[in-house]
């Protein structure tokens, strides 16, 4: 069995694309999932699947989501390790004090190449962030809302990405350890 962190994109936000926990589950064990879990209504998933290719198990899902709920929301599948991988670079370790302003972007794919002057003339002074592998790191101390880098960061890069903030990292990485 392989261990996938699964992180789905625009789920139960504003009333919109709504995709219960429960049935969310039942779905995914029906898929031959197994030890399901979730954190939080916004689309935190932890899960174990014979499958080692992760665009194949993402199509299987995202398929059946779409027959499920009628829509088919960005499905990102993580391995345990690219998970785990992506905390321990977390070039900004002074910002987990405040886990609410520290963002983890996880990138669908490699990004090529992008303007990083456009990036640098959107933060503010006191925003810092980096690209590293397939994680766009923002520290944002104002707050993400507030943040005009985060709100471009995606059409930038050009690749499609779903953020969390430290805690949630955090937490489903300690979900994770106690599986």
């Amino acid at each position: 069995m392989h261990f996938w962190v699964m992180l789905l994109r625009g789920i139960n936000v504003g009333g919109n694309n709504i995709m219960p926990m429960k049935q969310l589950i039942s779905m995914l064990n029906e898929l031959g999932c197994e030890d399901v879990q979730t954190y939080i209504q916004s689309g935190n998933v932890l899960l174990q699947h014979s499958e080692s290719d992760s665009q194949v198990l993402t199509l299987h899902i995202t398929t059946t989501m779409y027959r499920t709920f009628g829509f088919e929301p960005k499905v990102l599948l993580l391995t345990l390790e690219q998970f785990q991988q992506a905390a321990t670079n977390n070039p900004f370790p002074q910002a987990e004090v405040e886990p609410k302003t520290l963002h983890l972007f996880y990138l669908d794919r490699p990004v090529i190449e992008f303007d990083k002057e456009k990036l640098n003339s959107l933060k503010k002074t006191n925003e810092s962030f980096e690209l590293i592998d397939q994680v766009f790191y923002l520290h944002a101390p104002d707050g993400i809302g507030r943040s005009k880098l985060a709100e471009k960061v995606e059409k930038i890069l050009a690749v499609p990405s779903t953020a969390r903030n430290w805690n949630t990292v955090k937490k489903l990485l300690s979900l994770a350890e106690g599986s």
